[in-house]
C-alpha cells in the first residue's frame, strides 16, 4: 500500500477518520484504527478551554497507542491561545502524532465566536493562527495541518487561496471539505474544488465530503487527483468501512455486506469501550446516538431506536441487543 508523508509521517493511502464531535471519541477511535483506518482525528477542542484548565476539554486531549497515528485538532480565534493549546497538547505523555487546526466547523455557536469556517472570512487572522501554531510544533517536530472548507458560501468561494496561505504559513497538510460553510452537510460535496486545491498546492491534500462507500473513497482518489480521503459520517454506526475501502484499493473487490450478528458483536463492543473510557452512566448517554446508527437499515430499527433514548445501563443494552436477535431470528 502507497504512503503519504505528511511532515515526516508516513499515513497509508487508504482513507483517515474526520474528526467529527460528539462522535470521534476514544471508541470510535480504536475502532476505525482495528478496522484500518489510516489514520484517526480526535473531536475538536477548544483552545480557550485548555488555555483556562478546562476539564472536559482537557480530557478530550487524551489518546493511547491504540488509536496512532493520531491527530488532535483545536479550535478558536486567538492565535496566542491557539499557540498555547498546541503547546498543551504536546506535553501530554501521549502527545498526539499532527496537530489539526479547526477552519471547517459550519456550527453557530463556533463560527458566531470568529473560529471554524469564520476563519475562512478572515485569512489574515488564520495565517496568524496557523504561523503561531507551527512555530509551538516544530520546536516538536510535529506537523500541523489544516481542515477548511471551499469558502463561507458560494459568492465567497476561496478554498485556492486559502490552501495557498496554509502552505506559506508551514501547514504540513490540508484537509478540504468540498462544501461551503452555507451549506453545512447539505447538498452534494464539489469535489472538483478538492482537485482545484491539488493543483495548487504542494503539500498534501486530503478530500472529505460524501464518501460513503469503498467505491467512492476509490472514486475521490482518481476524480481528484487527492493525497488522502477522509471519511466522517459513514463511519458513524459503521467503523468497518475502513476494512472494505482498504480492501477494495488493493483488490477492487466488494466485500459482502456484514450480516447483522457481527454488526451487533462490533455494537457491543463499542458500548464495553465506551464504558471503560466514560464510566457506565456518562457511556450509555453517549451510547445511545452511536446504537441508533449501527441499526440502520435493521428490521425493526424504529422500534429499536426508540428504545435506545431510554438506556441507561449495560444491562438496559444488553435487553435492546436480545431483543434485536429475537425479532430478526437469530
Amino acid at each position: 500500500m502507497d504512503c503519504v508523508n505528511i511532515g515526516g509521517l508516513r499515513v497509508a493511502r487508504t482513507a483517515v477518520l474526520a474528526p467529527m464531535a460528539g462522535v470521534c471519541d476514544y471508541a470510535q477511535r480504536v475502532l476505525a484504527r482495528e478496522f484500518g483506518a489510516a489514520l484517526t482525528f480526535g473531536e475538536m477542542v477548544s483552545s480557550a478551554g485548555l488555555v483556562y484548565g478546562d476539564k472536559k476539554s482537557a480530557k478530550l486531549l487524551v489518546s493511547t497507542e491504540r488509536e496512532r497515528p493520531y491527530a488532535a485538532q483545536i479550535f478558536g480565534n486567538n492565535p496566542d491561545f491557539m499557540a498555547r493549546a498546541a503547546e498543551i497538547a504536546l506535553e501530554h505523555e501521549h502527545k498526539p502524532d499532527i496537530i489539526d487546526i479547526n477552519a471547517g466547523c459550519p456550527m453557530p455557536k463556533i463560527t458566531g465566536n470568529g473560529a471554524g469556517s469564520a476563519l475562512l472570512r478572515d485569512l489574515k487572522l488564520l495565517g496568524e493562527i496557523i504561523t503561531a501554531v507551527v512555530k509551538i510544533c516544530e520546536a516538536g517536530k510535529i506537523p500541523v495541518t489544516v481542515k477548511i472548507r471551499t469558502g463561507w458560501d458560494f459568492a465567497t468561494i476561496n478554498h485556492i487561496e486559502t490552501a495557498k496561505l496554509c502552505e506559506a504559513c508551514g501547514a504540513s497538510a490540508i484537509t478540504v471539505h468540498a462544501r461551503t460553510r452555507e451549506q453545512f452537510y447539505a447538498g452534494e460535496a464539489d469535489w472538483s474544488r478538492i482537485a482545484e486545491v491539488k493543483q495548487a498546492v504542494k503539500i498534501p491534500v486530503i478530500g472529505n465530503g460524501d464518501v460513503a462507500s469503498a467505491e467512492k473513497c476509490k472514486a475521490m482518489y482518481e476524480q481528484t487527483g487527492c493525497d488522502l480521503v477522509m471519511v466522517g459520517r459513514a463511519a458513524w454506526g459503521a467503523p468497518w468501512i475502513f476494512d472494505e475501502i482498504k480492501e477494495f484499493l488493493t483488490t477492487s473487490q466488494t466485500q459482502a455486506p456484514l450480516a447483522l450478528p457481527k454488526k451487533l458483536e462490533i455494537m457491543s463492543r463499542h458500548v464495553d469501550l465506551l464504558i471503560a473510557d466514560k464510566g457506565e452512566t456518562v457511556a450509555m448517554k453517549h451510547a445511545r446516538a452511536h446504537i441508533a446508527k449501527y441499526l440502520r437499515g435493521v428490521r425493526g430499527a424504529a422500534v429499536f431506536k426508540n428504545m435506545c433514548s431510554h438506556l441507561s445501563t449495560r444491562e438496559d443494552f444488553l435487553r435492546l441487543v436480545e431483543k434485536i436477535k429475537t425479532d430478526n431470528d437469530l
